[in-house]
């Protein structure tokens, strides 16, 4: 019998005593990432969880988590979404709410037409919370495979794909009812051979008449950031508390406009993984990044949504950032001449931190979503 729904149906924020301290519940401890075998671990792997009102065979959030993944897109067993999402789940993706069960198995089904050999790889699995409050996780994916059949964006290509996504979703009582997902739906478009902005312009002008979220244009989330001047931060040499830390280095270097506090707080080694395919290694080529979407939207405001976290100071941290912005498409750069238009930014960030400072970042946003804002027409 199903679940009963969960009316509230936006989740309350986490506190820190949700945080877990060590990675006993873990991908690492389950068995690995970026492979299969960490889909079937031994049971003596597996340390146990409180998974009141999950399916008995979920030992732990990260069982849960990861073998459901791998049921619906490994096994094609896509029904079982209905036994694991609610049926009025809320779903935000770049081109807005997918609302219901019933929109997430059609999507699915449309996704295994067009990549009939379609991986996910299990790559990390940050989480938090509990089977009374949520469990909140955020799940990064590889996905693999070869564009064979009919996509929402061509014919078939023949092109193979490689790219990672996040997936933060809250889920209680066997079903998730909340999710935040960002695809690299641009680098997709890209390694198929297509024009990006041409399939920018299209959607655009579809709205909700085509194959994407209902009713786009009215879709995209309202952000409500005050573009006042920005309050100033401190950023501690050791971090004694990871939330003040968090927030500190988003308005310091994306408010503030401080870029020399990049160098404070990542390893002078960091390694990045975006949107795009974007992928490097070190500071100045971090800083770049940061400064380059920065000059195409001078006037971005940028706040924290939603923030947890696993770790702590011995072992280092795994962290989970979902954030939001505002800005004007006023600068010159990759998105083209000025359009003055303003745009929603959002996306996912997951940071490694170790001795202090972050060592690994991969950040995916909505990167196809500021194209169709910016090159659709104006009402």
């Amino acid at each position: 019998m199903r679940n009963k729904l969960i009316k509230d149906i936006k989740p309350t924020p986490l506190k820190d005593h949700h945080m877990p301290k060590n990675f006993n519940v873990s991908l690492k401890a389950y068995g690995g990432g970026g492979n299969t075998k960490s889909l079937n671990p031994k049971p003596k792997s597996l340390s146990p969880q409180s998974t009141k009102g999950f399916e008995r065979q979920y030992k732990n959030i990260i069982d849960y988590i990861v073998r459901i993944t791998y049921t619906i897109w490994e096994e094609k067993n896509i029904g079982y979404i209905y036994d694991t999402y609610s049926p009025e789940c809320r779903v935000w993706d770049e081109l807005g709410l997918q609302f219901g069960s019933e929109k997430i198995v059609s999507d699915t089904i449309h996704t295994i037409n067009a990549f009939p050999d379609i991986r996910l790889f299990a790559d990390e699995v940050i989480w938090a919370g509990d089977d009374k409050t949520s469990f909140h996780t955020s799940h990064r994916t590889i996905i693999t495979g070869t564009n064979t059949g009919y996509s929402k964006f061509s014919k078939p290509t023949g092109k193979s794909v490689r790219l990672f996504c996040i997936a933060n979703c809250v889920a209680k009582n066997n079903e998730i009812y909340y999710e935040n997902v960002v695809y690299d739906t641009a680098g997709l478009i890209k390694q198929l051979g297509l024009d990006l902005n041409e399939i920018a312009k299209q959607i655009a002008k579809e709205g909700n008449i085509g194959p994407f979220a209902p009713n786009f244009k009215n879709s995209k989330p309202r952000r409500n950031i005050k573009k006042l001047k920005p309050i100033s931060y401190e950023i501690p040499d050791k971090i004694t508390n990871l939330r003040k830390f968090v927030h500190a280095v988003f308005d310091t270097i994306w408010n503030r406009r401080n870029f020399s506090a990049i160098k404070k707080v990542y390893s002078v080694n960091i390694e990045f993984e975006g949107s795009t395919s974007r992928k490097f290694k070190g500071l100045p080529k971090l800083k770049n990044f940061i400064i380059s979407l920065i000059a195409s939207f001078p006037d971005l405001a940028l706040s924290i949504e939603d923030l947890y976290w696993m770790g702590n100071d011995k072992e280092g941290y795994l962290v989970s950032i979902r954030w939001g912005a505002i800005g004007t498409h006023k600068g010159n750069g990759i998105y083209g001449d000025p359009s003055n238009k303003e745009c929603y930014l959002w996306g996912i960030t997951q940071w490694e931190i170790k001795n202090n400072k972050i060592i690994k970042e991969w950040t995916g946003f909505n990167e196809l979503a500021i194209l169709i804002q910016i090159l659709g027409e104006k009402k």
